[in-house]
């Protein structure tokens, strides 16, 4: 479909079909009709070209178990990339993404991590196409305009949705979308890992890419077991899932992320394992002393609250199943102080002075001793979001309580988005 069509489908309503996506539908139709405009201002008018789009994540629970083949609970949620592309001859990607200066990524130059700058996303565009090659794939160049709601630093994993993104555009493009949504999470996934050098596990991929919510089990991460369970419980009490942004970004932390997979790899290889999954807490009470002389306490605090935590998830993904919710905000609440307190990743020890999220629960403690929910830190942490269940009728009152801390806008109220990465049109 050329450009010219592109917006014409949406001046005439070609939204309508995908309304368990957008709930604002007149919104967004204007959101992709600028999009489209964008795109053809960069490369040119009536280039044959398709609509794609990949949603945000929200982690449940689990909080930085994936990387060590735990379990977690995460939902696809209502705020997306969209990317407006057209296949070219030439071999090269070319990128332009809202609010940032143009990219080009040679794919012939795209097999060495080293030749791109960590952290950015034209190394996340090389390391998706060496992955596609490494598993049989067909790649090729395009030209693309992206546009985002999964903003950077907001917790929402804006580096995996990105990362898929690029991997849906190339299996539309260049594989007839041949290459399922498990495949095109673990392709992401190794982008992040080897060219961005994000440490990250399977988690936010995966519920970019398969959408919905969903529970994921990473004890083989080559083969995860992903089951749907459901948010129904939560939707017939009256629950709304808000996140709230404290406005400050993940962008200079990467180091304090990757300390944590790093202590608990270390943790694990003491015990003789590749990672703490199938680890014991007996194990660690046993091995303490030497634990601590070798790694440090917080290594081992960090270990001890991968244990629980893996517990915790299975025992809300029964709640959930069982229709129990408070059986499932008791064991989000214990997640969240699990993380406050052992796996420390509210603050960054770098600028102590900064402590947004800490402040974000505080508040959110003191709302919900006269209020029905649940609250955690979400995401990788240090900075970002935290999660907070809160009942439909005292959203307004939470919203304008945490807005008054962090600034308008800063509580987004969401809803799990049925579907992940997919092509709308074209």
């Amino acid at each position: 479909m050329t450009t010219t069509a592109l917006k014409k489908a949406l001046k005439d309503g070609a939204l309508s079909a995908h309304k368990a996506l957008y709930a604002d539908t007149a919104g967004q139709t204007r959101r992709m009709i600028d999009a489209v405009a964008a795109f053809e201002r960069q490369y040119g008018e009536g280039r044959e070209a398709s609509i794609f789009s990949v949603p945000g994540r929200c982690e449940t629970i689990g909080n930085h178990t994936d990387h060590n083949r735990g379990c977690v609970i995460a939902a696809a949620i209502n705020r997306d990339i969209i990317a407006v592309a057209s296949p070219n001859e030439d071999g090269v990607i070319r990128m332009l993404s809202e609010g940032y200066a143009p990219e080009t990524v040679d794919l012939s130059l795209s097999d060495d991590p080293t030749a791109f700058e960590k952290y950015s996303s034209a190394a996340l565009v090389a390391g998706v196409a060496v992955g596609f090659v490494k598993n049989g794939h067909a790649i090729g160049g395009f030209d693309v305009y992206c546009t985002s709601e999964v903003l950077k630093g907001s917790g929402i994993s804006s580096s995996a949705a990105f990362a898929v993104m690029i991997g849906n555009i190339m299996n539309h493009l260049y594989n007839d979308g041949a290459v399922g949504a498990i495949e095109l999470a673990q392709i992401s996934r190794y982008s992040e890992n080897e060219f961005f050098c994000k440490p990250c596990g399977l988690m936010d991929q995966t519920a970019c890419a398969v959408g919905g919510f969903v529970f994921i089990d990473l004890e083989d991460p080559d083969n995860p077991r992903i089951e749907s369970i459901g948010a129904e419980a939560l939707a017939k009490k009256g629950y709304e899932l808000c996140l709230v942004n404290t406005g400050t970004s993940h962008a200079d932390l990467n180091e304090d992320y990757a300390s944590v997979p790093k202590e608990m790899k270390v943790v694990a290889a003491l015990l003789g394992r590749e990672t703490l999954r199938g680890t014991a807490e007996s194990e660690l009470l046993f091995r303490a002393p030497e634990i601590r002389k070798t790694l440090g306490d917080r290594a081992l605090l960090r270990a001890i609250h991968f244990v629980r935590e893996n517990e915790r998830v299975l025992l809300a993904k029964a709640a959930l199943k069982e229709g129990n919710v408070d059986a499932f905000f008791s064991e989000i609440l214990a997640s969240g102080h699990s993380s406050f307190e052992y796996l420390q990743n509210v603050y960054t020890v770098k600028a102590v002075q900064d402590q947004g999220l800490s402040l974000a629960l505080a508040w959110t403690d003191g709302f919900m001793k006269t209020h029905a929910g649940a609250f955690r830190v979400h995401g990788g942490g240090f900075a970002g979001t935290i999660l907070a269940f809160v009942k439909a009728e005292d959203a307004d009152s939470y919203v304008k309580t945490m807005d008054g801390v962090f600034g308008e806008g800063a509580t987004m109220r969401l809803c799990v988005r049925p579907h992940g990465a997919i092509r709308l049109l074209g």
